[in-house]
């Protein structure tokens, strides 16, 4: 239909090459910007996950000497400093000295702010792991009566010779974290429990 000369062809064929390399350009750009996009995408969904999953709630009791009696909610993963702050704080009366603040809590925890007094005599458990009644000292200091490391709470774990409440609660720490004894001896690998120690609880203990 044209004559074209063959330079007029060569210089068609360069504009129709650039027409098409930009329409190529055009459409890889958009497939990026879409990866680009889901990409954004995905990572905002898992972020969000996250900020759930952080969010996830405990149930726990608080009684003793605290302001707010009861059971309260909070975050996963609170020390029991959170639950203080929530029984909105400890009374004049409170004795915390051996009461480890920064214990983290698991659902179904009861807390016991015990009152000096309470202290004194010595008559409750701070931290109770299992739903059941709270028993009286008294009771684990039957000679007869050994201390089962697995099920024992915190005060049950004092009355042993040598072991006071900063050792007890990092046998109550080894045993959440690593779950439970497998024979007496194992308890030699909680910190501050060596040979000595060992030989003076060995007869007093059981699994």
């Amino acid at each position: 239909m044209y004559n074209l000369t063959q330079k007029q062809k060569i210089i068609l064929g360069i504009i129709i090459a650039i027409i098409i390399g930009c329409v190529c350009y055009y459409v890889y750009a958009q497939e990026d910007s879409t990866t680009e996009n889901l990409q954004n995408n995905l990572e905002i969904q898992e972020e969000t996950t996250k900020e759930e999953f952080s969010d996830e709630t405990i149930l726990v009791h608080v009684s003793g000497a605290v302001k707010k009696e009861g059971v309260i909610e909070l975050k996963i993963n609170s020390r029991i400093s959170d639950a203080i702050e929530k029984a909105e704080g400890i009374r004049e009366d409170a004795c915390v000295e051996d009461i480890n603040l920064a214990y983290k809590l698991e659902d179904g925890m009861k807390i016991h702010i015990p009152t000096k007094q309470e202290k004194e005599e010595k008559k409750e458990e701070y931290v109770t792991i299992s739903s059941g009644i709270h028993t009286n000292q008294e009771e684990t200091e039957k000679k007869d009566t050994k201390v089962n490391i697995n099920i024992a709470t915190q005060t049950q774990l004092e009355t042993l010779p040598g072991i006071g409440p900063s050792t007890a609660m990092k046998i109550l720490d080894y045993r959440k974290e690593k779950g439970k004894f497998t024979k007496i001896e194992e308890i030699k690998e909680v910190g501050g429990i060596g040979e000595t120690k060992f030989n003076k609880i060995k007869d007093l203990i059981t699994i």
